[in-house]
């Protein structure tokens, strides 16, 4: 009888708690449906840029599942390039074949030059590019290419933890609630609170910037002072979301729920996986998510070397995604108290 009585009321509970049944029915379906989506999606092509090339080799790199882009000189094709339009750039001179590789993801440019050789061996045998690198080196790894994204997804993960079982802990224990019974304000309760966590959450992403270069040695090609700035602007924009979401959870529990709604659709969306594979307006979801654009400003940074000027509307959106969910807060938090 006593194990009845306390498998009843587990069963209660979890009857009662309709939040909890979503997350044990739906959340697995969700997830599913994103996973099927990104594998289940379109072929992607590869875009070779070609200078020189015979008409014939052409059709045989289209006919191994390329397009192709022919360039009247060499300067056009490598502003293409660089414009991350192209993937690569086949030219010939004087008989000489040379590929260039755009080079930040060594999984593209390894499928690259195994549709290029293929295509002149079919033609040629003994014609073999010359290989080089706009970005990136031969001995570039997976890890490198994925490590940046890694980076943004520890920091925006981990930081969204922290300020929302803190933030949650705050209401519960009633401190909040005694704050609120001061003459402070609302926007003055959301800044304090970012301000405080904030100097936790920056200590935290100069630690891993500088562990995943210094010690890890993944590959950086720009400035460490603009990874550290978008690592911090991502921790922002964690520390916004964590703390606006924890005025809807009740127990440190109902926190974790939000992470297969919140967290991992982000993942799919970060860089992680090929967005190309994906469905057109499955890709379109990726816009709002907050480390999407970390994750590409990341990867700009470290594996193509750019500036603040090629970031730059990167670093406004996540600006924007952090003044939102801050206002956000500033507004959630009128059910404590009205001011």
């Amino acid at each position: 009888m006593r194990i009845q009585a306390l498998a009843l009321r587990i069963i209660r509970q979890f009857v009662r708690d309709k939040r909890t049944l979503a997350l044990l029915f739906l959340a697995p379906l969700l997830v599913l449906t994103l996973l099927h989506f990104v594998f289940d999606g379109q072929a992607i092509r590869l875009d070779i840029g070609t200078v020189g090339v015979p008409q014939q080799l052409t059709e045989r790199l289209e006919n191994a599942g390329a397009n192709v882009w022919s360039y009247e000189n060499a300067e056009q094709a490598g502003q293409a390039l660089a414009d991350r339009q192209l993937d690569a750039v086949l030219s010939i001179d004087n008989g000489k074949p040379s590929l260039r590789l755009e080079g930040s993801d060594p999984s593209v440019g390894k499928a690259v030059m195994l549709t290029v050789q293929k295509a002149m061996q079919a033609g040629a045998p003994a014609m073999q590019p010359d290989v080089s690198y706009l970005h990136g080196k031969e001995s570039l790894s997976t890890f490198d290419s994925f490590g940046p994204v890694l980076i943004g997804f520890f920091s925006f993960f981990f930081v969204f933890l922290l300020a929302g079982v803190a933030f949650l802990r705050e209401r519960t224990t009633g401190t909040l609630e005694r704050l609120l019974a001061t003459p402070i304000r609302r926007y003055e309760v959301v800044v304090g609170y970012l301000a405080g966590f904030g100097v936790f959450t920056l200590l935290q992403g100069v630690l891993i910037a500088w562990f995943s270069v210094g010690v890890l040695g993944l590959y950086l090609e720009g400035s460490i002072w603009l990874v550290l700035l978008i690592n911090l602007l991502l921790t922002l924009a964690a520390l916004t979301l964590g703390t606006l979401l924890s005025t809807f959870a009740g127990s440190e529990f109902q926190i974790i729920q939000f992470i297969p709604l919140v967290i991992v659709p982000q993942v799919f969306f970060s860089g992680l996986f090929n967005l190309e594979a994906m469905q057109p307006w499955l890709q379109k979801l990726s816009y709002a998510m907050p480390l999407y654009y970390g994750a590409d400003a990341m990867r700009g940074i470290m594996l193509r070397g750019e500036g603040i000027g090629d970031i730059r509307l990167d670093v406004f959106i996540l600006l924007g995604f952090s003044l939102l969910f801050a206002l956000l807060n500033i507004a959630a938090l009128k059910k404590q108290r009205a001011i």
